[in-house]
C-alpha cells in the first residue's frame, strides 16, 4: 500500500459547521456520545499542550519500524485539513517537529494527530500548531529528502489511535480526547452535535441557577 497519493473530497460547507461548535465545552465528549461511544481514539494519544481543532483528515501510512518525516502531505495538504499519521504506535522516533509544523502552518493545515511520537512542542506551542501523539521524543527520523527511501502513502484508509480514518474524515480533537466523524456521517452527527450542544448550554445555566437533579430532570428529561 506504500507510495500511493490520492484526493479526497473537500466540505467547507459542513467544516463551517464543525468549525462553529468548537468553542464548545468538551466538543470531543458531545461527539464521542452522538456517536455511541465509537470512533474514539485511545487515550494515549494525547495534545502536547492544550488545543482544539477540527478539520479533514489527510492520512497518512507510514512503513512501521521504518519511519520517515510525512513532509509530502504538506504538498497536498490544503487550508482546513489535519494530517493524521499511522507511525505504527512507535513512541521512541518522532516524525514531527517544529519546522514541519509551520512550513504545514503556512499551507493552512491545522494540526496532526500521530499514532506514534512527536517533538519540539516548546517551539510548536510557541507557533500555536497543535499535535496529538504516544509520546515525545527528541530522537528523530531521516528526511525522505535525503534520497535513501520514500515509503510512505497518502489519503489511504490508516489505522490512527486503534481507529479506522479515511481521507476526508472529520477530525474533532481537544484536551480531552480525539473522535473521528466519517464523512458519508458528518452531516448526521453534525446535526446531533449541535443539538446536544444547545441542551448541555441550556442545562449548564439551570446548574448555576442552583436547580437540583430533579429540577433538571423535569425540564430536560435527562443530564
Amino acid at each position: 500500500m506504500l507510495k500511493i497519493f490520492n484526493e479526497f473530497e473537500r466540505r467547507p460547507d459542513l467544516l463551517a459547521r464543525f468549525d462553529a461548535l468548537l468553542p464548545t465545552y468538551s466538543i470531543s465528549c458531545i461527539f464521542a456520545d452522538v456517536m455511541y461511544r465509537q470512533n474514539v481514539m485511545h487515550s494515549a494519544i494525547k495534545p502536547a499542550f492544550k488545543a482544539k481543532v477540527t478539520g479533514q483528515a489527510i492520512t497518512v501510512q507510514l512503513s512501521g519500524g521504518d519511519l520517515v518525516d510525512p513532509l509530502r502531505a504538506l504538498e497536498m495538504g490544503q487550508p482546513g485539513d489535519v494530517i493524521c499519521v499511522d507511525a505504527g504506535g512507535d513512541t521512541e522516533v518522532s516524525v514531527c517537529g517544529g519546522l514541519m509544523g509551520g512550513l504545514a502552518q503556512n499551507r493552512g493545515i491545522r494540526g496532526m494527530i500521530v499514532d506514534g511520537a512527536g517533538r519540539d512542542i516548546d517551539e510548536l506551542e510557541d507557533i500555536n500548531w497543535p499535535i496529538w501523539t504516544r509520546a515525545i521524543t527528541a530522537r528523530g527520523t531521516h528526511t525522505m529528502f535525503s534520497q535513501r527511501k520514500e515509503e510512505l502513502s497518502i489519503n489511504v484508509p490508516i489505522q490512527c489511535g486503534g481507529v479506522v480514518v479515511r481521507p476526508g474524515d472529520f477530525i474533532v480533537a481537544d484536551t480531552i480526547g480525539v473522535c473521528v466523524v466519517p464523512l458519508d456521517k458528518a452531516e448526521e452527527m453534525l446535526t446531533l452535535a449541535e443539538e446536544q450542544a444547545e441542551r448541555e448550554k441550556n442545562t449548564r445555566a439551570w446548574v448555576k441557577q442552583g436547580k437540583t437533579v430533579e429540577d433538571l430532570l423535569r425540564e430536560f428529561g435527562r443530564i
